[in-house]
């Protein structure tokens, strides 16, 4: 490099006063020698450079106001160049003060991130420069990388230049042209990037393979980076493990490089690091997660590389509800009427934006009954690897403490396991009756002597005593009100039969006044007496109705 600097100085002070035509050309060889693979001390080359800089700009201004002698040209330089180098030592070549010792510190430029830099690839177009070979430089010197990673130049032919990038290119140019040129100097310029072909599997909403175009923003190009790929996947699953995304980066020569991102990291913190940009061919993997965290899905919910909210789930709902089976779940907020309907949708518009959930699917399907264990419902989800995670909901939670991750978001697969309870205190049963997924009615037949009888709809947990009141309550001639009967059939196809004792001074309990189910039947009886009248009746009317006939002929 020094010979260059000599040269320089050299045609600066015997060139006359047109430095800016052979002194020039030095300066933009020794920028390119700073910028060259050879490693070169930072700090004597940057302050040369800025030296021999500052003296053409100098140069350039006062020689259109003033004509500048040699003499004055040459001493001016020298100023230029001893003033921008003050710790350099041209005996040794190296620097003679530390930062410590309060001279100019010694900064080292960071090692390039190689992983990061841009590599050609088929579709690219760039500009090729040949220092003072004009031409194979300009004009003549654009190309497009053909779709087999290659270029055609003159002298050289085919050149490969796939996964190579824009400084390994040059460097490689520039050995080739060694055999033509003496020291070539060669500079390439991206003039139009590829769009790149990414590959997004694992858990996303749509895997494959995509194109994504590059977006022109003031005057630059802006690369696409991990969300944007998820978002034109369909965004992540419910399953997915956000904080282990990992970028498969094929190399040149080699291995492929493995990327892991923490996108979780990226949410909490807004750490623009994970959002990586990516590069032509590379393939994202979203690996489920191990233990799926129901809190961290609500979050996840509202992010840009999420789901689509609106999107309807196909899931599966099986256990203590009404109407078991396979049901279509929106974002929407249906609600369940009379038990074992189907749960209806409002007439709102402002919907889209929620996603599916599992209390909406238990409402789809009818609502709860009321032995539902509702502290170990149960998701069984499948991923994307064929395994499958399961995910515990306690629903009570949700009911007494509003906590509102259980109420989990459902995605396309889900199958919903709703248990039997076998240990419900009246108050938790109370507190789940009212509850949103519960439905609004139940049905219960009310026979006998009641002042209605029929079918009467009634809020579930109902109490038996209240039910006797919705038909009109006793029939007082004719009931027997010490006792009734309640008929029960179960989900096993069974029939229960009991008697029960009435005492409306009772609370609910399982005993006196049980809570009623949907199709229970209370049968009230006669009483004593009047079963005795209505036998005497039934025996007695054939003798009062042939006494009517025979008078009808005028016989006594």
């Amino acid at each position: 490099m020094f010979p260059v600097v000599k040269r320089f100085v050299s045609r600066s002070f015997y060139g006359a006063t047109n430095v800016s035509q052979a002194a020039r050309k030095d300066l933009i060889l020794l920028k390119h020698l700073n910028h060259s693979p050879v490693k070169l001390n930072a700090a004597p080359t940057g302050l040369l450079l800025s030296g021999c800089s500052t003296f053409l700009g100098v140069y350039d201004v006062i020689s259109t106001h003033i004509r500048l002698t040699p003499l004055t040209t040459r001493f001016a330089l020298l100023a230029c160049v001893l003033a921008a180098s003050p710790a350099y030592s041209a005996t040794q070549g190296l620097p003679v003060q530390s930062p410590s010792q309060g001279g100019v510190p010694n900064f080292t430029s960071p090692a390039p991130f190689e992983e990061s830099s841009y590599t050609l690839g088929a579709g690219d177009r760039i500009q090729i420069d040949i220092f003072d070979v004009p031409e194979y430089s300009g004009e003549n010197g654009k190309r497009q990388v053909l779709v087999d990673g290659t270029i055609n130049l003159p002298l050289l032919g085919t050149v490969s230049v796939r996964g190579m990038s824009i400084k390994q290119t040059e460097t490689e140019l520039s050995k080739r042209y060694a055999r033509f040129f003496k020291r070539p100097f060669v500079t390439v310029s991206l003039l139009a990037p590829r769009p790149l072909t990414i590959g997004v599997l694992g858990e996303v909403s749509r895997p494959g393979t995509y194109t994504l175009p590059l977006a022109s923003q003031d005057g630059g190009t802006q690369f696409p980076t991990l969300t944007k790929a998820l978002q034109t996947a369909g965004g992540i699953t419910q399953a997915a493990d956000v904080r282990q995304v990992q970028i498969r980066r094929p190399q040149r020569i080699g291995s492929p490089q493995i990327i892991t991102v923490d996108l979780w990291s990226y949410v909490q913190n807004g750490s623009l690091q994970q959002d990586v940009t990516l590069r032509d061919g590379d393939s994202i993997a979203v690996v489920a997660a191990a233990t799926p965290n129901p809190a961290e899905s609500l979050q996840l919910a509202d992010t840009t590389f999420a789901g689509e909210k609106g999107r309807p789930v196909n899931v599966a709902i099986v256990g203590e509800v009404f109407r078991p089976g396979s049901y279509q779940v929106t974002g929407t907020n249906p609600r369940t009427g009379a038990a074992g309907a189907p749960g209806s949708t409002p007439n709102t518009t402002n919907t889209v934006d929620k996603p599916p959930t599992i209390t909406q699917a238990i409402q789809i399907a009818g609502g709860i009954k009321p032995l539902a264990d509702i502290r170990r419902i149960q998701i069984r989800r499948p991923t994307r690897s064929g395994a499958e995670q399961t995910i515990d909901i306690n629903l009570l939670q949700l009911v007494q403490t509003g906590d509102l991750k259980q109420d989990i978001i459902l995605q396309s697969g889900d199958t919903i396991t709703i248990p039997t309870a076998t240990n419900l205190t009246p108050a938790e049963a109370a507190q789940i009756a009212s509850a949103s997924f519960s439905p609004d009615t139940i049905r219960v037949n009310v026979v006998g002597e009641v002042r209605q009888p029929g079918v009467v709809q009634v809020p579930p947990n109902t109490p038996m005593n209240q039910a006797l009141l919705a038909a009109g309550g006793f029939d007082n001639r004719r009931a027997r009100k010490s006792r009734v009967e309640l008929i029960r059939l179960n989900p096993d196809g069974t029939v229960v039969r009991r008697d029960i004792a009435v005492d409306f001074a009772q609370g609910i309990n399982d005993q006196t006044n049980p809570a009623m189910r949907n199709n229970d039947i209370i049968v009230v009886n006669r009483s004593g007496l009047t079963s005795v009248t209505d036998t005497l009746g039934t025996i007695l009317s054939p003798l009062f109705s042939v006494s009517s006939f025979l008078r009808i002929f005028g016989v006594p």
